[in-house]
């Protein structure tokens, strides 16, 4: 979130010169310098772990004035549909300088930097030093990461393998979480879980180094061992990733455009077969357009393109890249739903829980067909939402976590099968993430 951190200040640690950093991510904002953990006593005194403002890992941390630590990344990091995990073991007692600082990403050592400071014998790690704020979520008071976190490991005193908090799943051969179990924390150990949506800084190491939340940060039911779809900051209409911006997470969309182009936000799941459904608030409603594509558009927006089946905010249908005639239209606070029922070619779209079109999507009647699969048409559709032209519409995405923007649905409905919408789901209707497309896509 856009001003969101958490914040701990130190005991005297077990021991400053070994420690270990393990957390899973989830990216969103990219080629911006954003801090995930930081420690500024002063401009000369400091430590960082920067997603770097070229998408890739920096590692950096001085004290008095000398840097100890640089570590940048030759790989860039740059994917917004999965979790990465990422481990920092330090421990400045090694004698071989490299094995001082060791950065690990889903199991496997990284150790091709463009830059490449390690730090001398025997140094504090300034992320454990007594007396000082840790902070997750930003450094130097702002640059502040927008993305998922979860799982995030503070151990005191020992340089831990990735293996501790993660393992090779022996049927995929995916990276996956595993709790970990028989870690001495340290005193200034933690273990975040993120699990109470009323205390998201609650520590469960047993040390009750608990962390205090600022900001507007918020629970999401997205985790590496379900993944939600959010919209796909990698995916504007007509290369034009100037043309508005995507926050809270990735699922919040303001178009800057007003008429000057027309920029399409797409799920980062795609599917071509199932049932689905998610949910989108308009906060300004002004040419937003919202339902389900291929992913090429080729009309100049979303919605006139060959495969894509939109409902625009004065009521008019895109049926295919032809105007189907209208609906009713839409404004400001209200929410519309998306039915994707790719198993009968079919769409159907809602204002306020209302079905248009005279649709019904448990019952597979009215709404709207989808062509069907051919030597043109893969089938394979995303939901989407973005700007038709002639506005600057912002459209609040909800694929099931529960909240528009920053503020939580006001009553679930039912038929969530796990997921949080403010409506209930038609029956046989799932939400886009990772399980529900292993069970039902």
């Amino acid at each position: 979130m856009a001003n969101s951190y958490l914040s701990h200040t130190t005991s005297t640690p077990t021991n400053s010169d070994k420690a270990t950093l393990s957390f899973w991510l989830k990216r969103s904002l990219l080629s911006s310098g954003r801090g995930v953990f930081a420690e500024d006593t002063n401009g000369t005194n400091k430590f960082a772990f920067i997603l770097g403002s070229n998408d890739t890992i920096s590692i950096f941390q001085e004290t008095a004035g000398t840097v100890d630590i640089n570590l940048v990344t030759n790989r860039k990091f740059r994917d917004t549909s999965a979790w990465y995990h990422i481990v920092v073991a330090y421990d400045s007692s090694q004698g071989s300088a490299s094995d001082r600082v060791k950065l690990y990403v889903n199991g496997s050592q990284e150790t091709s930097f463009s830059t490449s400071t390690y730090p001398s014998s025997n140094v504090d790690f300034r992320f454990n030093k007594s007396g000082i704020a840790q902070e997750i979520g930003r450094y130097e008071g702002g640059n502040y990461f927008d993305g998922y976190l979860t799982h995030v490991s503070f151990v005191d005193g020992q340089a831990l393998a990735p293996t501790v908090f993660g393992q090779t799943d022996s049927t995929s051969g995916i990276w996956k979480f595993k709790s970990p179990s028989g870690v001495t924390w340290g005193t200034n150990g933690f273990h975040l879980k993120f699990e109470s949506s009323g205390n998201l800084g609650l520590d469960s190491s047993g040390n009750s180094n608990t962390f205090t939340v600022n900001g507007n940060g918020r629970q999401a039911l997205d985790t590496p061992s379900n993944v939600y779809a959010t919209a796909n900051p990698l995916h504007f209409n007509a290369t034009i990733p100037s043309a508005g911006t995507l926050s809270n997470g990735n699922l919040t969309f303001t178009s800057s455009q007003g008429g000057s182009a027309y920029p399409a936000m797409y799920s980062t799941m795609a599917v071509s077969q199932g049932k689905w459904y998610a949910e989108f608030k308009v906060t300004t409603s002004n040419s937003a357009i919202i339902g389900i594509g291929s992913g090429i558009p080729s009309g100049g927006f979303f919605g006139g393109g060959v495969y894509d089946y939109a409902y625009y905010y004065d009521g008019t249908f895109y049926n295919n890249g032809g105007n189907t005639g209208s609906q009713s239209s839409y404004t400001d606070g209200d929410i519309i739903s998306v039915a994707m029922d790719l198993d009968n070619n079919k769409v159907y779209v809602a204002k306020n829980n209302t079905w248009q079109h005279s649709g019904n999507p448990s019952a597979s009647s009215g709404g709207y067909t989808i062509t069907a699969p051919s030597s043109t048409n893969t089938g394979v559709y995303h939901i989407a939402y973005g700007d038709s032209g002639g506005g600057t519409p912002t459209i609040q995405g909800n694929f099931g976590n529960g909240y528009f923007g920053t503020t939580a649905i006001s009553s679930a409905g039912s038929n969530g099968n796990g997921s949080l919408f403010e409506y209930d789901v038609p029956s046989g209707y799932y939400a886009l993430n990772t399980k529900n497309i292993n069970t039902y896509g």
